[in-house]
C-alpha cells in the first residue's frame, strides 16, 4: 500500500501540473501575448470555465499526502513554509482577480486585477519548480525528521534552475493551449511564440533533467527523461505544422514524463536528508498505518472516476474556439479601442458570463476544437 499511494500521489501531481500548468501559462501570457484589453479578455476566457476545477488536483494531492504520509507532510510544510505560503496567497489572489476584474468598468480597476493575474500565475509556476527540485535534491533533515535549514537553503542553483524550467514549460504549455482555443491573430501569435518558447524550454529542461539523472538517476528515470525530451521536440514540430491538438497533448506528455522522472529518482525516499541518508523520510517510515491506507484506497476508487467524469464534461461543454469577435459589447462604451470588458457578472467565460463563448450549438459559433 505504501508504494501504491506513493504512485497515486505522483499521478495527482502529474494531473495538477498538466492542468494548472497551461492555466498558469495563460495567466503569464496575458502580459506577453495579448496586445490590448480585448485580447486579454480572450485569453482569460479560454481558462475561465476550468481554472478553479484544475486547482482541485492540488487540494487532492495535498490531502492525500497528509493522510498517506503524515511525516512527509509535516516536514514538507514546516520546512517549506514560506514558499508554500506564497503559493497559497497567490492562488487566493488569483481566484479573486478572475472574479472581481469585471465587477467595475474603470480601466484602472481592471488593469490592476490583470496585473494580479499575471504575477499570481508567474510566481507559483516558478515556486513549484523550486520546491520539487529541493525535494529531489534533499534538504537538511535531522534524526527526528525535522527540517533544520532556512529559506536561503532552498535558494540553491539546482532549485532555481528547476523553477525556471517549470515556469518556461508551463508558459509553453499555455501558449499551445491558447493556439488550440482561439481564432485569428491571437492564435497565430500564440503558435509563433510557442515555437520560440519551446526552444528555450528544451535547452533548460535538458540541463535540469540531465543534472537530476546524473545525481540520483536510475534506468527507469533515464527512460522518462528520453520520453520527456522526445515529446517536447515532437510538440514543437506539431505546433509548427499547425496541429494544435497534437502539440497540446505532447506538451502534456512532456510535463507528465518530467514529473514521473522526478518521482522515480526520489523513490524509495519521499524527502531525502542532505545531512545523513539514514535520516531520509521514506515510503516506509513516513507512511500512515496499513488500515488508513486501505480505507483511503476504497474512497479513492469510488470518488476518482466521478471527479474525472465531471471535469471531463466541463472541458467538453467549453470545447469551442473563441476570439475577440465573440466578446460581449461593453454597455459603458469602448474603453480599449473596441469592445471593452463586460461589467455584469464575472468575466471568466463561465455559464451566464457576458464574455462566455457561444454555446456549442449556437449558429455561427466557432469551429469545434480539434483533437489533433
Amino acid at each position: 500500500m505504501n508504494v501504491v499511494w506513493f504512485s497515486l500521489i505522483a499521478v495527482l501531481w502529474i494531473g495538477y501540473f498538466f492542468l494548472e500548468g497551461f492555466d498558469f501559462g495563460v495567466g503569464v501570457l496575458t502580459r506577453g501575448l495579448a496586445r490590448d484589453r480585448r485580447e486579454r479578455r480572450v485569453l482569460i476566457n479560454t481558462i475561465g470555465p476550468v481554472w478553479d476545477g484544475n486547482e482541485v488536483w492540488l487540494l487532492t494531492a495535498g490531502g492525500a499526502t497528509f493522510a498517506a504520509f503524515p511525516e512527509w507532510y509535516a516536514t514538507l510544510f514546516s520546512g517549506f513554509y514560506i514558499p508554500l505560503l506564497l503559493i497559497l496567497i497567490c492562488l487566493i489572489v488569483r481566484g479573486v482577480a478572475f472574479e472581481y476584474r469585471s465587477k467595475r468598468p474603470e480601466e484602472r480597476w481592471q488593469r490592476n486585477w490583470e496585473h494580479a493575474i499575471f504575477w499570481t500565475s508567474l510566481l507559483p509556476a516558478f515556486l513549484w519548480g523550486v520546491a520539487f527540485a529541493n525535494i529531489v535534491r534533499g534538504v537538511p533533515i535531522d534524526a527526528d525528521g525535522e527540517y533544520v535549514g532556512n529559506l536561503f537553503t532552498l535558494l540553491n542553483g539546482y532549485a532555481l534552475l528547476g523553477g525556471a524550467v517549470t515556469l518556461l514549460l508551463f508558459t509553453f504549455h499555455g501558449a499551445v493551449f491558447i493556439a488550440l482555443k482561439t481564432v485569428g491573430e491571437v492564435r497565430e501569435r500564440a503558435r509563433a511564440l510557442a515555437g520560440r518558447l519551446g526552444l528555450v524550454t528544451a535547452a533548460l529542461a535538458v540541463a535540469f533533467l540531465g543534472w537530476t539523472q546524473l545525481g540520483t538517476g536510475t534506468a527507469w528515470s533515464l527512460l522518462a527523461l528520453v520520453i520527456a525530451a522526445g515529446a517536447l521536440v515532437a510538440a514543437l514540430f506539431a505546433n509548427r505544422a499547425g496541429r494544435e491538438g497534437w502539440a497540446f497533448g505532447l506538451s502534456g506528455v512532456t510535463i507528465a514524463a518530467a514529473v514521473t522522472m522526478l518521482f522515480l529518482t526520489l523513490y524509495p525516499a519521499v524527502m531525502p536528508s542532505s545531512l545523513n541518508a539514514e535520516w531520509d523520510l521514506t515510503v516506509v517510515n513516513a507512511a500512515a498505518t496499513p488500515y488508513t491506507l486501505t480505507i483511503m484506497t476504497w474512497v479513492a476508487a469510488i470518488a476518482t472516476p466521478i471527479v474525472l467524469l465531471y471535469q471531463g464534461w466541463t472541458y467538453w461543454v467549453f470545447r469551442k474556439r473563441i476570439g475577440v469577435q465573440h466578446l460581449a459589447p461593453d454597455p459603458h462604451g469602448p474603453a480599449d479601442g473596441g469592445t471593452g470588458p463586460a461589467t455584469t457578472g464575472p468575466d471568466t467565460g463561465g455559464p451566464g458570463s457576458p464574455d462566455a463563448p457561444e454555446s456549442p450549438d449556437a449558429p455561427g459559433s466557432p469551429d469545434r476544437v480539434p483533437t489533433a
